[in-house]
């Protein structure tokens, strides 16, 4: 295999970037330096609409991508519970302003908004956690749906199987593009969702670890020394399984589920509010805060512009590892 290949897919036609990387909604990580460095890089950035919480401010913070890069950037709509009043038709009225053309929802059936999306031709990536849901997507209208397994952090849903059974089972059951979640974070990882029918891969706790990323160095310090090991689950009690780090804050929560806590009981100390101790602060312990399992994989922090770099170099890698050995099998035989 000589030079690189271009890595083009369904996805990267549809979304008009150069490779087939996004980096996932997060809630106050979401901001747009890092959106609009994963976007120059040739992937796809996404900003968090509810971290700007008004919709004024969403205005402005995708002003601040728009002045960082000219090439595409998404927006995410987040749709489980939240303690923020605005509306996501409100958020959805300035993406329309904006001429933002790409959207990411999360949590809950994007079905109420899916008339008003598509009536102003947005493209529409919803995130989803089972076979099930990824059908209903399908037939609401979505163009794509990234489908996170067990390993992702934030919600992996209530069924326990990871990305490498989940990802198949979906690209199964779909005919619109399908992009992998949950345990990416280089280019052998990306090379192995493509293998496996996917478009694309999402990535959220690898580009956490990006000079980029709006968050204090003790954490990127923490993601460094940190092994697949440091996360944990919680939340099964109250129907919103999430997957974060392992610190004092989450040791607690698991401890008080254990003894049949309620969500009012759990309320203060999972609230999204207190994550802005640790992502701001630097203190690890100050609340819970999403991290996947490819945490495990992090061994450096880089720029996004890096990272890319490196990802598509080593599926390069990856692929003439494959062809070299396919070869020799083939001789062999």
């Amino acid at each position: 295999m000589k030079g690189e290949c271009q890595l083009k897919t369904r996805l990267t036609e549809m979304l008009e970037i150069d490779y087939p990387i996004i980096c996932g909604g997060m809630f106050q990580v979401g901001r747009a330096p890092l959106a609009a460095a994963v976007s120059e890089a040739g992937g796809l950035g996404i900003i968090t609409s509810k971290t700007q919480e008004t919709p004024e401010r969403l205005r402005d913070e995708i002003r601040k991508v728009k002045s960082m890069t000219k090439k595409p950037f998404a927006v995410n709509l987040n749709l489980f519970p939240s303690q923020t009043a605005t509306s996501n038709a409100d958020f959805i009225d300035i993406l329309v302003q904006e001429d933002v053309r790409i959207v990411e929802t999360s949590g809950r059936s994007p079905e109420g908004l899916m008339p008003k999306l598509k009536e102003h031709g947005f493209i529409v990536i919803h995130k989803v956690a089972s076979v099930k849901n990824a059908i209903s997507a399908e037939k609401l209208g979505v163009d794509a749906v990234i489908i996170v397994g067990n390993e992702t952090g934030g919600h992996p849903g209530m069924s326990d199987v990871g990305t490498l059974v989940m990802l198949p089972r979906v690209v199964d059951s779909v005919s619109i593009p399908v992009i992998a979640g949950g345990g990416f974070s280089d280019g052998r990882g990306l090379v192995s969702a493509l293998s496996l029918g996917a478009e694309g891969i999402v990535m959220g706790t690898r580009f956490m670890a990006t000079k980029e990323a709006p968050i204090h160095n003790n954490v990127k310090d923490w993601m460094v020394a940190a092994d697949e090991m440091d996360t944990v689950v919680i939340q099964r009690n109250i129907g919103s399984p999430s997957r974060v780090a392992l610190n004092a804050v989450s040791k607690e929560v698991d401890r008080l589920e254990n003894e049949g806590a309620t969500i009012e009981d759990l309320l203060p100390l999972i609230t999204g509010q207190r994550s802005k101790k640790v992502y701001y602060e630097g203190n690890l312990d100050g609340g819970i805060w999403s991290c996947g399992q490819a945490v495990g994989l992090i061994k450096e922090v880089l720029t996004v512009d890096e990272l890319i770099k490196q990802i598509v170099h080593e599926a390069n890698n990856s692929l003439e590892f494959i062809q070299n050995r396919l070869e020799s099998i083939r001789t062999d035989a």
